[in-house]
């Protein structure tokens, strides 16, 4: 990443309180962390952090779209998600100590801040709200590790798939697809399949099979949700 030279601006600092993390924070403390943080940007493709990485810095997503992966001992590209700013990227390694837990990879041209982690953490023990915020991440980070465990090893490929596409579509949490929801793709459909944990092939037949029983619209890298009520039972296995 490129250390990137501004006048700072309240508007800038202030921007730091659209991160979760930090929403709650009076501006005192928002103007101190701007400017106890080191600036980056980064075009797309560049690599943010490498897995195993020491996690010395918090970073926090300004602008942008970041993957976070990982590669097998056998070659093989695990994909864990994308985040898109305002966000605090990868919390639980910065909390540990033990190293990046994925590859985090800039898909749009980004824009970062880098907290020291003796910052964040001062932050974790102080500031309850701070502290609520990092328990349900890692709830919710535990909670969907075991969900997507027992997917890998029981539910077939369109049912990933199928439980994926609702996830996209829901307009946001306690929310349920809807008819006509537009899904785009993460990327490619490898970067998809990698999402699932499948092949690319695996992936592109689940595709033609939902879209053959008119469950959804494939056009171009978007899907469209025509039957979430089917794809709810398709992804129930």
């Amino acid at each position: 990443m490129s250390t990137s030279v501004s006048v700072d601006t309240p508007e800038q600092w202030r921007s730091l309180s659209r991160i979760p993390l930090l929403a709650s924070l009076p501006e005192g403390t928002l103007r101190q962390l701007w400017h106890g943080s080191v600036p980056h940007t980064a075009p797309a493709g560049q690599q943010l952090r490498a897995v195993g990485d020491p996690a010395t810095h918090l970073l926090l997503l300004l602008r942008g779209q970041v993957s976070a992966t990982t590669t097998t001992g056998a070659g093989r590209v695990i994909r864990f998600g994308e985040w898109a700013a305002p966000c605090a990227l990868d919390k639980v390694a910065v909390i540990d100590g033990a190293g990046h837990t994925a590859t985090l990879t800039a898909l749009t041209p980004c824009t970062v801040r880098s907290l020291p982690r003796d910052r964040f953490l001062g932050l974790v023990e102080d500031v309850a709200a701070v502290r609520a915020h990092v328990l349900r991440v890692l709830a919710g980070f535990a909670r969907r590790q075991q969900q997507q465990l027992a997917a890998t090893a029981t539910l077939p490929a369109h049912a990933r798939l199928s439980a994926w596409l609702l996830e996209q579509a829901a307009a946001g949490p306690g929310a349920t697809a809807r008819p006509g929801c537009r899904v785009p793709l993460p990327g490619s459909q490898q970067d998809l399949a990698d999402l699932l944990g499948v092949t690319r092939v695996t992936v592109n037949r689940a595709l033609a099979r939902l879209r053959r029983d008119g469950l959804i619209e494939v056009e171009g890298r978007t899907l469209t949700v025509l039957a979430p009520e089917l794809l709810q039972l398709r992804a129930q296995g």
